[in-house]
């Protein structure tokens, strides 16, 4: 697969730098693409809703374009604040092809979250796949109907759980076939 312009990944607030690290190395090997990491920023205070406690992703994703370089740069902000929209009471993440920019929030991916014990190999695994599904947006890929694909939309954690951390054969080639 032909190289797909460079991936920035921007932490948004205070991260923990391995587990971004090792996001870099799998973007890099997902999406056959160089990836940076820029120095870690603060969420934009016009984001946050107090009143629901958490931020407007959108906000968020007009900051970032602001960062872009180039047109082939595909920015991505890693958070671990509670990420909406106006129309949903969360979401994991939000992409904007048009932008080129993407977020995505370790929040609700804890197991913590959920009551349960901490396990940084499965918020690994769900960053991770997340983090996939949102970039693969930003090179024009749209959900997908089979639920082992990355691109499968998550609309729990158990759909998240049960996706693999790959393209199906569909959307790899569609990647592929862009070209992006």
């Amino acid at each position: 697969m032909k190289s797909r312009g460079k991936i920035i990944i921007i932490p948004l607030g205070e991260l923990d730098f391995y587990q971004i690290n090792k996001l870099a190395a799998n973007l890099s090997m997902a999406f056959s693409s160089g990836v940076d990491i820029l120095q870690g920023i603060d969420l934009p205070d016009e984001a946050e809703n107090q009143e629901r406690g958490q931020f407007y992703s959108t906000v968020i994703l007009a900051k970032l374009e602001l960062m872009r370089q180039n047109q082939t740069e595909k920015i991505l902000g890693i958070t671990e604040e509670d990420l909406y929209v106006p129309t949903l009471p969360f979401v994991y993440g939000e992409a904007d092809p048009q932008s080129g920019c993407a977020i995505v929030s370790f929040y609700r991916l804890r197991q913590e979250f959920f009551g349960l014990p901490e396990d940084e190999k499965q918020i690994y695994k769900r960053m991770l796949k997340e983090a996939i599904h949102q970039v693969g947006h930003l090179h024009k890929l749209s959900a997908c109907n089979n639920p082992r694909c990355v691109m499968y939309r998550s609309g729990s954690m158990l759909d998240t759980d049960s996706k693999a951390e790959k393209f199906c054969d569909i959307c790899r080639r569609r990647l592929v076939r862009r070209g992006a």
